[in-house]
């Protein structure tokens, strides 16, 4: 495929996604799922052009930035608070996984060795951080639930990617060493996140000296590449030095960010997320087009692998659930500090995780970057490839309705002493009127900008009043902003009507379109979901 060719494919994938994302966000479909079956459908489509996935390319292309932006939204308070059941999921679980799946792949199938048994375990044993995020930001969770999950999937690979080398190695040479196989994994966890941090203190030591929007986004891109690919380079984890970079930037955004830079980066880091997440469950379906091909192209011969794929898919899920039950109770009932701090788990809630292991990209790249002459090859990416269509169609679609079925509180376990939103501003407007009224009032006595202490003493009354009676001036909150949007809308209806009448120029219609765009973003923010309703 010549270069040209290949640039056309992409923008071909990219346009599939977008139709694809819309069509799913029409339908109320998981976009993730409804991407992977697109992809599915390309890759039987005739007149699509060959072309072959390279493993390494879709791993540093793809996971880095991913990886960086779900850990630059983590909050490390919570990380840190939901450590244990994190480290329980992402390695408990992931060996446990592993040592069933090979289990049950060395029943179904005895001809093949043990060692490709646990390295097919090992692929399909760590959730993925892609997507447990495309899937868990369209539940409503407990924030701890969230934690745990989209914690587990930033650490997990590190886990999974070890058992997967060693499996592999024990498979082509036949010898196998425990000692060795943990101190590797110890060495790929502190290298890896130590270059994180490292990554992670140097961006933000930059971001303080530069004052340019773009260079600080273009550098947080860079980071996300630069902790991967030197963790590698010294043959440490390079997802847990993306992970580590990325909690130590989000952790600092506040003091290292001003406003228009973090407003800039958000909007660029939505976009690139955005496509990276369509073009990896796209590619997920694609791979139906390798599959099919070492094996003849036909989908009857698929049957003779297909008793090995399914079961292995059984074993994922039955495995996961087997350990989350166990461990949820068990964790409680040997910590005093746990039972003291914790309430008593809602028997949904291990449920619920069980069934949120969802997988994708790592297990796809692991399985396709097996040696040629591994042993049962073509049978082992049949089975990591229908345990990622399992995870993803079937129980990434049936997520939301079982969390809703079980009717567990979003707002659940949050901690004393916390404010919501309504009480947080009050606060924050409270702390402004008594900077002014301290800057206000000198040794004259006198008052000085009394339009603006009267503005913030308006901002104290109006939010102490809606925390106060939020339900009773809900009616009347909206009404007030799709008035106040209308207002706006009507102001940008005339400014483009001045335009067209030849009446302003070019330049004005931007600064003026721009001042009119954040006052409606204001107020929509403001107004809340009801104003999506209008207009």
């Amino acid at each position: 495929m010549t270069s040209v060719a290949l640039f056309e494919l992409i923008l071909g994938l990219l346009g599939a996604a977008l139709l694809l994302s819309l069509v799913a966000g029409r339908l109320g479909f998981p976009p993730a799922a409804a991407l992977v079956l697109g992809g599915m459908a390309l890759a039987v489509a005739p007149g699509l052009p060959a072309f072959d996935l390279d493993p390494d390319l879709i791993m540093v292309l793809f996971l880095p930035p991913l990886l960086l932006e779900s850990a630059y939204f983590t909050v490390w308070r919570d990380f840190r608070a939901s450590l244990g059941p994190i480290l329980s999921l992402s390695l408990g679980a992931v060996v446990f996984t592993t040592l069933v799946v090979g289990l049950v792949a060395h029943a179904v199938v005895p001809a093949l060795p043990w060692a490709a048994c646990f390295a097919l375990g090992a692929i399909v044993s760590p959730p993925d951080a892609v997507a447990a995020k495309a899937v868990l930001a369209r539940v409503a969770l407990p924030r701890r639930m969230i934690t745990v999950l989209e914690g587990e999937s930033l650490v997990n690979d590190a886990s999974g990617l070890v058992l997967y080398r060693f499996a592999v190695a024990a498979a082509l040479t036949g010898s196998f060493s425990a000692w060795s196989a943990a101190g590797s994994f110890a060495w790929l966890a502190v290298a890896g996140v130590a270059v994180g941090l490292a990554c992670g203190l140097g961006v933000n030591a930059l971001v303080r000296r530069l004052h340019d929007a773009n260079a600080i986004t273009v550098l947080s891109f860079l980071a996300a590449y630069a902790a991967y690919l030197a963790a590698e380079e010294v043959h440490a984890s390079g997802v847990l030095a993306v992970v580590a970079c990325g909690l130590m930037m989000g952790g600092r955004e506040h003091e290292t960010f001003d406003a228009q830079t973090r407003r800039h980066a958000v909007v660029v880091w939505q976009f690139v997320v955005f496509v990276l997440e369509a073009l990896v469950f796209v590619l997920i379906g694609l791979a139906l087009r390798g599959v099919l091909a070492r094996t003849g192209g036909e989908f009857g011969s698929l049957a003779a692998g297909l008793p090995l794929a399914l079961a292995v898919t059984a074993a994922c899920v039955l495995a996961r659930l087997l350990w989350v039950f166990p461990a949820v109770y068990l964790r409680r009932s040997l910590s005093a500090r746990v039972r003291a701090e914790e309430p008593p788990p809602n028997p949904a809630v291990p449920l619920i995780i069980g069934w949120a292991g969802m997988r994708g990209v790592v297990t796809l790249a692991a399985a396709l970057a097996l040696p040629v002459d591994f042993p049962g090859r073509d049978a082992i990416l049949l089975a990591a490839f229908v345990v990622i269509l399992f995870t993803v169609l079937v129980q990434g679609t049936t997520l939301g309705a079982l969390i809703r079925r079980l009717r567990l509180d979003p707002t659940a376990h949050l901690p004393d002493g916390h404010l919501d939103a309504a009480m947080a501003r009050v606060v924050v407007n409270e702390a402004g009127l008594a900077a002014l009224e301290g800057l206000v009032f000198p040794e004259t006595g006198t008052l000085q900008h009394r339009r603006l202490v009267e503005e913030y003493r308006r901002r104290v009354r109006a939010t102490s009043r809606d925390r106060d009676e939020r339900g009773a001036l809900e009616a009347e909150k909206t009404e007030h902003f799709t008035a106040a949007l209308l207002a706006v809308r009507s102001g940008r209806s005339a400014l483009i009507g001045l335009h067209r009448e030849n009446r302003i120029h070019n330049s004005v219609l931007r600064q003026l379109e721009a001042e009119i765009d954040l006052e409606e973003l204001h107020l929509k923010r403001l107004a809340g979901p009801a104003s999506t309703h209008h207009g």
